[in-house]
């Protein structure tokens, strides 16, 4: 056989092994890595208070009077105020133009319910079709009550525990003194 030196252990070729050769990554790799943490965005996973959007600080308080009221239709869980998602900043900028033409907090939750629907609503109010959502809790956590009343009485009605027989009272007086007896 021939000798390939690409054959040879480092051993071989006069030199000391070194730990963990194989498994050691470039370093091209760990600049890529440290680069691609380092330009992560810090600030992404840190929600704020939504910037302002009006000039006037007496416009911007009516327009976030009215956008508290209102949901974002992105987060679903957040008030217009609140978001920072961008269909609620475009929201909240066509509230300013609608107070600044002139028209009334009524009037402009009447056009975004008009046009988005009750959902956007962040308290729906009372009628026919939201009456389940108001009082469904209430009557869950009545039957609720009420059943748990009625396995109570029913278990008082049962009686106390059911006496021991004479066979039973013997066994469960060997078991107490320890001593295992026959069945």
């Amino acid at each position: 056989m021939g000798s390939n030196p690409l054959n040879k252990s480092s051993a071989q070729r006069g030199r000391a092994p070194s730990r963990g050769s194989a498994r050691r990554l470039p370093r091209s790799w760990l600049a890529a890595l440290a680069l691609a943490i380092a330009s992560l965005p810090a600030g992404t996973a840190v929600a704020g208070e939504a910037q302002p959007l009006a000039a006037d600080p007496a416009m911007e308080a009516r327009v976030n009077d009215i956008a508290s009221e209102l949901r974002c239709l992105v987060c679903q869980n957040e008030t217009l105020a609140a978001s920072q998602s961008s269909l609620a900043e475009d929201l909240r900028k066509q509230i300013e133009h609608q107070l600044a033409q002139g028209r009334s907090p009524r009037q402009i939750r009447a056009y975004m319910v008009e046009r988005y629907g009750e959902f956007v609503l962040y308290r729906p109010a009372f009628n026919a079709t939201t009456a389940l959502l108001w009082i469904g809790p209430f009557a869950m956590l009545g039957a609720a009550f009420a059943y748990l009343l009625r396995t109570l009485r029913r278990r008082n009605v049962d009686g106390g525990p059911a006496e021991l027989d004479a066979v039973e009272r013997k066994r469960v007086q060997q078991l107490l003194e320890g001593g295992v007896g026959e069945s």
